[in-house]
């Protein structure tokens, strides 16, 4: 018989995250100031607390879990690895297609792994407050849940397409004490100065950060901080338990590496989550074809530039070196409101520079069809999102049957999908839409970057 779920005991959860940094080949470019000088770590304070900074600019390749952060990732982790054997049967694939289940998790996705990690940290260093944005709400919900568990006051923006659309993860906010409105808004300066621009606009994540940013930064008495749920090195450093666990699940079964590993990618945390631990062992030697999957809607791996920009779009943080479609984009309202993210985080995008990943997007519809066969083969409703990864999967599954390989192929189940059925009821009554945007609108996003530094390619030309 088959094994499809393969588990791990309290005891072999992982007591380090894995930082990807220390490896690379080529060093990222470091973030500049609105003037394109060095940013020093300093100038991050008034809206990290230095121990998160400290990971953010942190070499070292291995960072201790703290144990009070352990003791709350137990309620979930380590995740079930799973076997999509069901799917397999029906692709006729010769393919072996295993999942990290990351829909174990009290919010419901991956976002929980480091939304812990973030209050904890803040509440050490006397934080009472956090604000930050959501798209598709994945976010928000798993930030509440930790505040609550840690004692933390929570403000959530969350974007005006996903807020209409997903009414329902504001009830979860609100459950574990969280503050969610739609973004923008009129409780920031940039929110009433879209609304003056755009009263119609959709909204984005880039509108929704800067606005948590504002009221992080704007706050007197200095007790209130910004947290991020993707794109920064510490963010996708605690996300690396997902890859680390996914690793010995696979050795428990007697598969050394797989051949293929892809994560949905909107700022990069699942991705990389899943991905970096792999990544190491292709820095090292491995074969290993990884492969971040981002919406047409917001294409900027296949289609944007690798280049300094913005996070935000008031640019109220940081230049960030990474691939970017600008950061006044404005995608299309697609579901997968966690892909609606302009760039893409710093050490993902070196990454890809170097060789090391191979992006790849897809349209809307057809991740809903992928997804809509999950659920009649294996069974479960998976996140939009994910969809995006699960379509990929199924592509690289038909090419193994061409090609008549027995490939074993990784992906990351980022979220169930069990609040996003509009989205579903939306395509099974025709009338989901292609998530393609023109290429005039991109390039009219990304000239302008012209007045940014350049950031140059650097690699060192062995993949």
């Amino acid at each position: 018989m088959d094994q499809t779920k393969i588990f791990l005991n309290d005891s072999q959860m992982p007591k380090k995250w894995y930082n990807l940094a220390a490896d690379l080949p080529t060093p990222m470019l470091p973030p500049l100031t609105p003037d394109g000088k060095p940013l020093s770590p300093q100038m991050l304070e008034a809206v990290f607390p230095k121990n998160l900074i400290e990971q953010e600019i942190s070499r070292k390749r291995w960072i201790d879990i703290p144990q009070e952060i352990a003791a709350i990732l137990y309620r979930w982790r380590p995740s079930p690895l799973r076997r999509a054997i069901h799917l397999e049967r029906y692709l006729k694939t010769p393919a072996k297609i295993y999942y990290k289940d990351e829909s174990v998790s009290p919010s419901g996705s991956h976002k929980t792994n480091t939304s812990v990690a973030q209050a904890w940290y803040n509440k050490q260093a006397g934080i009472k407050k956090l604000t930050t944005e959501t798209g598709a709400g994945q976010w928000g919900t798993a930030l509440s849940f930790a505040c609550h568990l840690l004692g933390l006051e929570c403000k959530i923006y969350m974007v005006r397409v996903s807020f209409d659309q997903k009414p329902m993860r504001k009830v979860m906010m609100q459950i574990w004490g969280g503050n969610c409105v739609a973004s923008p808004s009129q409780q920031t300066q940039t929110g009433r100065d879209v609304l003056a621009r755009m009263p119609d606009t959709p909204g984005s994540l880039g509108i929704a950060i800067s606005e948590a940013v504002e009221e992080a930064v704007l706050d007197k008495s200095g007790k209130t901080r910004y947290a991020l749920g993707s794109v920064l090195n510490h963010v996708l450093l605690h996300q690396t338990i997902i890859g680390l666990e996914a690793q010995k699940q696979l050795k428990k079964i007697g598969i050394k590496k797989p051949d293929v590993v892809i994560g949905c990618a909107g700022g990069g945390s699942n991705f990389a989550g899943l991905a970096f631990p792999f990544t190491c062992d292709k820095i090292h030697g491995q074969k290993i074809d990884i492969i971040p999957v981002e919406s047409e809607a917001a294409p900027k791996m296949t289609q944007g530039r690798f280049a300094y920009d913005f996070g935000d779009v008031a640019g109220m943080t940081p230049l960030l070196p990474m691939y970017t479609l600008g950061h006044k984009f404005i995608p299309p309202a697609i579901h997968a409101g966690g892909l609606r993210y302009h760039g893409m985080a710093p050490l993902v995008s070196q990454a890809i520079v170097e060789g090391l990943m191979r992006p790849h997007a897809v349209d809307q519809l057809h991740s809903y069809e992928a997804a809509i066969l999950w659920a009649r083969t294996e069974g479960f409703i998976i996140a939009p999102e994910t969809s995006n990864a699960l379509a990929c999967v199924i592509e690289e599954a038909k090419k193994a049957t061409r090609e008549g390989k027995q490939k074993v192929i990784l992906f990351n189940l980022s979220g169930h999908g069990l609040l996003d059925l509009s989205g579903y009821e939306k395509y099974l009554n025709g009338k989901l839409e292609s998530s393609q945007v023109s290429r005039k609108s991109i390039q009219k996003s990304l000239d302008s970057l012209k007045v940014f530094k350049t950031a140059p390619r650097r690699k060192s030309g062995k993949w």
